[in-house]
């Protein structure tokens, strides 16, 4: 069974309409990943700057859904790709997907789509189901992350400059986000705005 997600709430009647509004909301989010790449913190031993992006990604693809979530992702990378500078550090092109956060940016795609399915399921509701949901959707960000990282530098090394000092922020990450989550729904249902 379906569940709504935010974005299906104010879903608008009409085929123009609703096709306006998707396109709206992949807009923003895109612009949402874009600011939250600015927000960059280099490390002088690792490649991979710590940003705001996964927080961004958890939040799209949770708000958005699955199918939502990942183009909104795609989308995003399609600007970097095109050579607008969407990345971290400012960066564009292809050559910066090749990189060595290329796997990152790949496991964004999944990471928004995962963790919009899960909220299709209504997982979004409850604290535990978010959080786990977050959970399964960051680990994919650095299973690939680190898997293409390790292409040029060995998988040990990159464990430890592209996983181990990013934990703890990834954890805090998932922890906002669920904050925010499942409180939302509250304030609908208070609002009168969703019943469950």
């Amino acid at each position: 069974m379906t569940n709504l997600t935010y974005a299906d709430i104010l879903l608008p009647i009409g085929k123009k309409s609703t096709m306006l509004y998707n396109v709206v909301l992949v807009i923003a989010g895109s612009m949402l990943i874009t600011l939250s790449a600015k927000i960059s913190i280099p490390l002088s031993f690792s490649p991979v700057p710590v940003t705001m992006q996964t927080l961004a990604i958890l939040l799209i693809g949770t708000l958005y859904g699955s199918k939502r979530g990942s183009l909104t992702v795609l989308a995003y990378i399609s600007q970097g790709v095109m050579g607008i500078p969407v990345f971290a550090k400012a960066g564009s092109g292809f050559a910066y997907l090749l990189g060595p956060t290329g796997g990152y940016l790949v496991g964004f795609v999944f990471a928004a789509y995962i963790t919009g399915y899960f909220a299709e399921k209504g997982w979004g509701r409850s604290f535990w189901k978010t959080a786990l949901a977050m959970t399964i959707g960051t680990s994919f960000i650095f299973i690939l992350g680190v898997s293409w990282l390790s292409l040029s530098i060995g998988l040990g090394k990159a464990v430890m400059i592209g996983l181990v000092p990013f934990v703890i922020g990834a954890i805090t990450k998932i922890v906002i986000a669920n904050a925010l989550i499942p409180s939302g729904w509250k304030i609908l249902e208070k609002l009168n705005l969703f019943k469950p």
